[in-house]
């Protein structure tokens, strides 16, 4: 194996993930630092040489696979973490200044007649209203009959799902999809690599808000796509994405690229942390004598789905390596709900996710749709006998009230 900023395509491609997320990217370095230099020019030059100059390519002999000629079309930064995705994420990738920016990007590059898409993340809702007032889109439940489909439409799944945490079955999905000549898109930000890979499950563009855990630290917005190896619609990507202008910064750039060296180390232990909590929560639940059964109904993630306990279905094949670090609890009124927040002391009370640092939010401050007895946590990398106990507290405090 070659060593350093030399290692090839084949060489990265047999590395582990996490050796991936630090080492994908050597190819592109054009200096010796070990961290990546933060660059935030939006403009670079162009060759002194009159010879060289040719219209939209601006080839810098000393650092080939690191040149550019507006932030607008690519940046050094952003280069570097869309070549890292792209090595984790199984395709070709692509970033966005939004998570949402990403979901109508793909849209706009199929331009579907419609989608099937069901509960989620009320944003993208928002995004196919939008659509739907320029072209039409006509929205449809995801367990809509193939027939409803057409060639060239779209079945989106969002897995696991927002604000709940639990999985859909994408096999499933994909030979919907593929009955009725759609593609089938998934949203997997609540579980990016290691915890899962679309692709292996029919999937042809995976998105991810990349604000959450690509970012890590609460500090960065960001979106993404990957495309299904052999469909090629990254120049269109692209081209779309330097005309409508949704390209991310490169600071966040630089953030995302910073983030990404550690994204399975904090994932694996936040998704261990966070089946653990389920799980101590979920053995109370019914009993009234205990603090927490006292005041939650239930709780809701992927590893209290039936198929966590069956050995081969589709969830355990689908998920092996953990059931994502978000899940939900469904407290017994809404007043409760809304008290919960105030009484803890490790988790902050905000909306998003994928941070460091554990929170919890009374869904309802940001999405209307939900019951309001729901509450979303979302697990950090705090040790988990210190969340468990604020949230024993927290708990106790609510029912001595």
């Amino acid at each position: 194996m070659a060593s350093g900023k030399n290692l090839s395509p084949n060489d990265v491609a047999r590395l582990s993930m996490s050796s991936r997320t630090v080492h994908a990217d050597d190819g592109i370095a054009a200096h010796r630092a070990v961290a990546p230099a933060m660059h935030v020019s939006t403009t670079f030059r162009y060759a002194d040489d009159p010879s060289k100059l040719m219209p939209e390519d601006n080839i810098d002999p000393l650092a080939p696979n690191d040149s550019h000629v507006y932030s607008r079309h690519s940046a050094p930064n952003c280069a570097r973490l869309e070549a890292v995705l792209s090595s984790i994420l199984g395709g070709p990738s692509i970033t966005y200044s939004s998570g949402l920016s990403a979901f109508h990007a793909m849209l706009v590059r199929i331009n579907p007649r419609r989608i099937a898409i069901g509960d989620g993340y009320h944003g993208c809702h928002a995004v196919i209203k939008v659509l739907a007032r320029l072209t039409g889109l006509k929205q449809l439940p995801l367990d809509c009959d193939p027939s409803e489909l057409g060639p060239g439409d779209v079945v989106h799944v969002e897995t696991p799902l927002n604000p709940v945490g639990e999985a859909r079955d994408l096999q499933f999905y994909a030979d919907k999809a593929r009955k009725a000549g759609a593609y089938l898109t998934v949203d997997a930000t609540f579980a990016p690599p290691p915890l899962l890979d679309p692709f292996a499950f029919g999937a042809d563009v995976i998105m991810h808000s990349g604000t959450k855990y690509f970012g890590g630290h609460s500090d960065m917005l960001c979106g993404v796509l990957a495309v299904r190896p052999g469909l090629d619609w990254i120049g269109d990507l692209r081209g779309d994405r330097a005309v409508i202008g949704s390209v991310m910064g490169s600071f966040e750039g630089w953030l995302g690229l910073r983030s990404l060296r550690t994204l399975e180390l904090r994932v694996m232990r936040q998704s261990a942390t966070a089946t653990a909590l389920v799980s101590w929560l979920a053995s109370q639940v019914g009993d009234s004598s205990s603090a927490v059964g006292a005041v939650v109904e239930r709780v809701q993630h992927a590893s209290l789905q039936p198929e966590a306990s069956q050995e081969g279905s589709w969830l355990r094949k689908q998920m092996p390596r953990g059931y994502g670090p978000v899940f939900a609890i469904m407290l017994k009124d809404e007043d409760t709900a809304r008290r919960l927040p105030s009484r803890l002391r490790l988790f902050h009370h905000a909306t998003s996710l994928g941070g460091v640092e554990s929170l919890i939010e009374w869904r309802a401050m940001s999405d209307s749709t939900v019951d309001k007895r729901l509450m979303r946590l979302s697990i950090g990398v705090e040790a988990l006998e210190d969340l468990q106990e604020d949230l024993r507290q927290g708990f106790e405090s609510l029912r001595s009230s």
